[in-house]
């Protein structure tokens, strides 16, 4: 039997959890035929499972899950006549097309940008005809990683715009949004998406002389045409290649095709080989954007042949007699092909290669239960794993178990994730499978160098903006204080603008990369905290109007930053009145409506001076922003705020509890502010998190006692910090498999973001609050609420108040949470 934490040899790919289903009584989920999975930028996992009754019937479910999350499955009802032959994801992961064995294809999209809330409201049919392929359009957006580059400062030389034209454009070169399909019977579908929400459709035949299609597969040209790949399943018949291209005339959808040559499988005209593998089972481009290379799979009963094939076009000599007649700018040409071939075992799935893998692997499922990750151009193995073994329960010991007699368990679908560092399969029981695809694919590497490798994919998803849980299981406890210091320095390389942009995606990295060392757990709430920070200041400065409408140079905002750093007096009056007061004018139910958010940014100005006496410990929350003089230097312009339209509506203001009646709360706060940021402490300049703005010293002892005093003054908020993640991730990291269950959350053993730090301790019954409102929603919420399915943020679902203002905050995090995760419906307890 094998041991499933240890990597197989000959590569790096080990399980990193299972989940499979409990036995219902009544219904039972059985795997479908075909099985169909795909894997999303946003990772998020969507594939087939049918639900059984008693009578026997079928409903054709669509099951999503989030990766960090496997046991939150959400299960959709597709309504789907037949079973469902294929699933693919949009670009931006929020959309996904599912279609069937009779023609009907759905497009599903995200209910209030919910990732466990789906609708489906446009679709296609090509009826009675099954679907063998299945694409979006391509959008003309392709990245080039120059892995070569990796040790370069610019992002823009690392990662570069290939110039690729989408498959349709709108007016003004706007790419077109919609799909193409191909059909069992030789038609080729496509479905536009119109702004105005109608969908134009067209179906044609590939050729004139239409036949049986059972394997297809759909790549894109950089000059906006489309490829398609298809087979009859016999490895005695070509493999048939055309070229599609899509136009709106009239306001229809029009499609022209053409014919390209076609080739036989090398296995077929090998007399060696002849009539030993006589079906085509898998028909793959290596990459969707990669037209000129495919991947062909012939099995028998017992073994498949793999060959990969590389087609380019190249010029022949012709006589200088015809070179004068042929048109300028032509030359006779021909098609050559690059072969590579080898026999394996009997394949059962071959997952579509993502177009920036890296390194450049394809995988390859086998009937005995295997995974084989092949090199894409010698096809020689780099990684093996067995699935023979089933991973232990969380609470059950490690023991021996005898091997069961019946057939061998095996994947029937699988798919990479969006950097190739993960797989998920799902096998003929219906389990689903998570591997980790370690990015040296069996070469062992250095620590410096998988840190290089790591550091170099983490860049990759902060530019594309794509979700990198799928690095984060190969990050170490011990690798993260140098990843996040590397990362940093890479940022500060870039030019401001840029670091303007990715501004609050490297925030919400460095938090996910924090979770998995318990020596910087509490930094986790140091970073979402700075994202909020972020957030309400960029809210509120952006309410501020000029009183003139033709006023030049600044921003009210702009004026607001530059003069608070100019003006380094400790009164909060004499700072006020050097600004426009008539430019901070707001309505007075507006100013009532930000009161949440102001008083928590009293609170958070409080604690942060009531434990600058304990600056030594690092587990108190707050810790990196005593000594962040930006951070600082925010919350100062914001208190200078909050005084002046206190001025307008005193309601508004941060309510304190004083011990005196007649004692200034924002005056005295201000004023230890002020100093704490004018010297921005140096005790930790040594863990170099990040660079300090200016020469960096001691506080005095006069400010250390006069913070000493608070507690004697004012009544120290406890702050809500955001709640310990019940995620995977930070548990994966001694790679021991899990087995889990859908719909029965696991008792997961402790990860560092359990340990009971200070300030992180929640006691059991305590209310519950609404972290981006900041509102409290008591201990048994009865508003519905969403998760963040990242940080555990919570929030009300649905807004209590619909002023201007708070409409404006609420925007900021409607798709997405303030760190980039996805919101998640939560059930009211």
């Amino acid at each position: 039997m094998c041991d499933l934490r240890r990597p197989a040899a000959g590569g790096m790919m080990d399980l990193a959890y299972v989940c499979e289903w409990e036995k219902w009584s009544k219904s039972t989920h059985c795997p479908s035929v075909p099985l169909a999975c795909a894997w999303s930028c946003r990772n998020l996992i969507a594939f087939t499972m049918d639900l059984r009754s008693d009578d026997q019937d079928l409903t054709r479910m669509i099951h999503i899950l989030d990766t960090e999350h496997p046991w939150d499955l959400h299960s959709i009802p597709s309504e789907h006549r037949e079973a469902i032959t294929c699933l693919e994801w949009d670009q931006s992961g929020s959309r996904l097309l599912s279609a069937d064995a009779d023609g009907q294809i759905k497009c599903w999209s995200m209910a209030d940008h919910l990732a466990n809330s789906w609708e489906s409201s446009v679709g296609s049919l090509v009826e009675g005809d099954p679907i063998v392929a299945l694409s979006w359009l391509h959008n003309g957006v392709k990245l080039a990683l120059h892995v070569e580059k990796s040790g370069a400062s610019s992002f823009g030389e690392k990662f570069s715009r290939v110039k690729f034209s989408p498959s349709l454009t709108l007016f003004g070169g706007k790419p077109m949004e919609g799909w193409i399909a191909v059909t069992v019977s030789g038609l080729v579908t496509v479905s536009l998406l119109k702004p105005s929400g109608q969908v134009l459709t067209s179906t044609e035949s590939l050729c004139r002389l239409r036949g049986r299609v059972a394997l297809a597969d759909i790549a894109f040209t950089g000059g906006g045409n489309i490829v398609v790949a298809t087979a009859d399943g016999s490895s005695a018949s070509p493999v048939q290649f055309y070229k599609v291209c899509v136009s709106v005339v009239s306001e229809k959808c029009r499609i022209d095709t053409e014919i390209l040559p076609s080739l036989f499988m090398r296995c077929t005209t090998d007399l060696n080989r002849k009539d030993k593998f006589p079906a085509i089972t898998h028909l793959k481009f290596l990459a969707r954007d990669m037209s000129e290379q495919v991947l062909l799979c012939a099995s028998s009963q017992t073994s498949s042949i793999v060959e990969c094939w590389s087609l380019r076009k190249e010029g022949l000599p012709v006589n200088n007699i015809f070179q004068q007649i042929s048109p300028v700018g032509e030359s006779p040409g021909r098609l050559r092909e690059a072969l590579v071939t080898r026999q394996l075992k009997r394949a059962t799935a071959v997952p579509s290669p993502r177009p920036h893998s890296f390194p450049r692997g394809l995988a390859l499922a086998f009937h005995d239960g295997s995974v084989h990750i092949v090199h894409r151009l010698s096809l020689q193995t780099m990684a093996v794993f067995y699935s023979s073994a089933t991973p232990r329960p969380v609470d059950e010991p490690a023991i021996k178990r005898p091997r069961t007699a019946g057939p061998a368990v095996h994947f029937k679908a699988m798919q990479l994730s969006w950097t190739s560092l993960a797989l998920v399969g799902i096998d003929n029981q219906g389990k689903l499978s998570v591997l980790r695809l370690s990015p040296s694919m069996g070469h062992p590497l250095e620590v410096g160098l998988a840190l290089r490798h790591l550091l170099f994919l983490l860049e990759y998803c902060m530019v594309t903006g794509y979700d990198w849980w799928d690095i984060l299981l190969h990050v170490q406890p011990s690798m993260v204080q140098s990843l996040v210091e590397k990362l940093h320095e890479e940022y500060t390389r870039q030019t401001a603008a840029l670091q303007q942009v990715l501004s609050t995606r490297i925030l919400a990295m460095k938090a996910s990369l924090c979770k998995l060392s318990p020596c910087t757990v509490t930094r986790v709430c140091d970073y979402h905290t700075k994202l909020f920070l972020i957030a309400i200041s960029s809210t509120l400065k952006s309410l501020l109007r000029p009183h003139f409408l033709n006023t030049p140079d600044k921003s009210p905002g702009d004026r607001l930053t530059e003069i608070c750093a100019k003006i380094t007096d400790v009164d909060i009056d004499k700072v006020m009145i050097n600004l426009k007061t008539e430019e901070f004018v707001l309505d007075m139910n507006t100013l009532q409506a930000l009161q949440q958010l102001l008083q928590w940014v009293g609170d958070f100005v409080l604690y942060l001076l009531a434990s600058l006496p304990n600056q030594g410990s690092l587990l108190r929350p707050g810790h990196s922003f005593l000594r962040d003089g930006t951070s600082l230097g925010m919350l100062r312009e914001l208190m200078v705020v909050i005084r002046i339209w206190g001025l307008l509506k005193p309601s508004c203001l941060p309510v304190y509890t004083a011990t005196s009646d007649t004692q200034d709360s924002m005056s005295l706060l201000f004023r230890l502010l002020t100093k704490l940021w004018i010297c921005p402490c140096s005790v930790w300049v040594l863990l170099r998190w990040q660079p300090l703005p200016g020469p960096a010293s001691e506080p005095d002892e006069a400010l250390v006692d006069e913070c000493c005093l608070l507690p004697s003054q004012l009544l120290i908020p406890s702050l809500d910090w955001l709640p310990a993640s019940d995620g995977l991730v930070s548990r994966l990291q001694p790679k021991q498999p899990l087995r889990l269950q859908f719909g029965r959350a696991p008792t997961l053993p402790g990860s560092a973001a359990t340990l009971q730090l200070d300030g992180l301790a929640r006691a059991p019954g305590q209310p519950k609050i609404d972290h981006l409102r900041r509102l409290h929603l008591g201990a048994c919420p009865t508003e519905e609420c969403k998760a963040c399915t990242r940080c555990g943020c919570v929030t009300m679902l649905k807004s209590p108040n619909r002023t201007t203002a708070v409409k404006q905050w609420e925007q900021r995090w409607i798709k997405n949470c303030l760190c980039g995760g996805l919101w998640w419906r939560v059930p009211l307890s």
